[in-house]
């Protein structure tokens, strides 16, 4: 790989943000600054975790760490999105759904990735 930008996961969790942050364009004005504003950080920062990470592939230890946080954003980002739906914020169930899911895929991608990196990756330093 000779990029960041060709890791399926890299490649799922910026289309995602940008799905999320069409998605929150349409929320009540009182959740567009707030939640709708940690749901668009927290999406964004799963693509931008991996990216950092990928600049430090050369230290294993490094790497994982920035891939564990890019997880760890990408289940705050689902916990965003169910309060958007618990609270009726985001009415839409179908959009919900489909954005849940499509999450809870990213975090096991992100995870056996994680799992690839840490028995396959060498470390150079």
């Amino acid at each position: 790989m000779s990029s960041y930008r060709d890791l399926d996961i890299y490649k799922e969790s910026k289309r995602l943000a940008i799905e999320i942050h069409k998605m929150t364009m349409s929320l009540p004005k009182h959740e567009l600054f707030e939640e709708g504003s940690q749901i668009r950080r927290s999406s964004k920062s799963i693509a931008s975790m991996i990216v950092e990470g990928y600049g430090r592939r050369r230290y294993k230890g490094d790497f994982i760490k920035y891939l564990i946080f890019s997880q760890s954003e990408c289940d705050e980002t689902i916990v965003h999105l169910d309060f958007l739906f618990e609270t009726n914020s985001l009415s839409d169930a179908e959009v919900y759904k489909k954005l849940r899911s499509d999450y809870d895929l990213l975090s096991k991608r992100i995870n056996k990735y994680i799992q690839w990196v840490e028995s396959n990756l060498n470390d150079f330093n």
